[in-house]
């Protein structure tokens, strides 16, 4: 089968450090285009990794030997760039969120639909199957009856001039870094709705740096969520029941050649179930060929559900703040 040409818009470390490579050791995708407002960047990149590289987004747009598109743009120009790669005909792995706006997002969902094109955003860590197994063993009753869900993502200080603190190109710690145990809490408990925020700016900083959540189900199972980009390194989710609880550390971004973990402790001690290793990343762009081969959107439901409980974060924070 014909492999999926892409051509990845922007240099960002996580297509340096991440998606390139995998993409460029599969055999169903052929990186063809390797775009950046700086050519020399792009003439870097495309040294390392092939693809022929392209000074300027639009010009990548309107090649014609390019069916699909990578955005690892900044969350505050990716409603724009989605929009002109829908509309020139490309399927869109954008990063995640893939705007910071329901409405804009769903707008963007609905136009490849009607154009019969993929829209995934890229939160990896679902296409593990580790995450798979863990709900199983939740549902078939290994902790009990489960009672809470801990999760955590911690990550520590960039450099000054990182675009994660830049407030105009949408940066902050709850978009970049919060919205993986906000994720992890979706996929274990399904509908959530906010209780609680803290979102806490560090000392020269126009953004949030780092946050807790507390997020509860219908019938009142709590989410204690916490994140942030100016912390000492943590990466864990907890589901804890009345007979017991399961952990996983470094839950987001497993090692590709290192066999994950399942901690689970019960009334008759702790076992840790080593699982097969999978490399989240080709696991996510493969998904992502599957559904450009068959013209479909990805994951949608959850897409929406995620930035609307991001959303509901943020105008809680602003109205707690506001209160007199």
């Amino acid at each position: 089968m014909t492999a999926l040409r892409l051509a990845v818009l922007g240099c960002a470390d996580i297509a340096l450090r991440r998606m390139l490579p995998a993409a460029a050791a599969m055999t169903d995708v052929d990186v063809a285009v390797l775009a950046s407002r700086d050519a020399a960047k792009a003439a870097a990149a495309a040294s390392v990794f092939g693809g022929e590289p392209v000074h300027g987004y639009e010009a990548a747009l309107k090649r014609e030997d390019v069916d699909a598109v990578y955005l690892p743009l900044p969350v505050a120009l990716r409603p724009e760039y989605v929009e002109r790669a829908l509309l020139a005909g490309k399927h869109v792995l954008a990063e995640k969120p893939v705007t910071a706006n329901h409405g804009a997002t769903a707008r963007l969902f609905a136009l490849a639909r009607e154009r019969g094109l993929a829209l995934m955003e890229n939160v990896m860590f679902v296409q593990h199957p580790l995450h798979e197994e863990v709900r199983r063993l939740v549902e078939g009753g290994a902790i009990g009856e489960l009672r809470s869900l801990h999760a955590s993502f911690a990550v520590p200080p960039r450099p000054a001039d990182d675009i994660r603190y830049q407030q105009a190109l949408g940066g902050g710690a709850l978009l970049d870094i919060g919205i993986y145990p906000v994720r992890a809490a979706m996929y274990f408990l399904g509908e959530l709705s906010v209780a609680g925020t803290v979102l806490r700016r560090g000392p020269g900083h126009a953004v949030d740096t780092s946050g807790a959540i507390l997020l509860r189900t219908p019938d009142d199972i709590p989410a204690h969520l916490t994140f942030g980009m100016d912390n000492a390194y943590r990466a864990e989710y907890e589901l804890r029941g009345d007979r017991g609880r399961i952990a996983v550390h470094r839950p987001y971004q497993p090692p590709p050649d290192e066999d994950p973990v399942i901690e689970l402790a019960g009334p008759d001690g702790t076992q840790h179930l080593r699982r097969p290793r999978v490399d989240q990343v080709a696991a996510t762009l493969s998904r992502f060929v599957s559904a450009a081969r068959a013209g479909q959107t990805v994951d949608e439901t959850s897409c929406l559900r995620q930035i609307e409980l991001l959303e509901a974060v943020l105008d809680r924070h602003v109205a707690a703040r506001s209160a007199p």
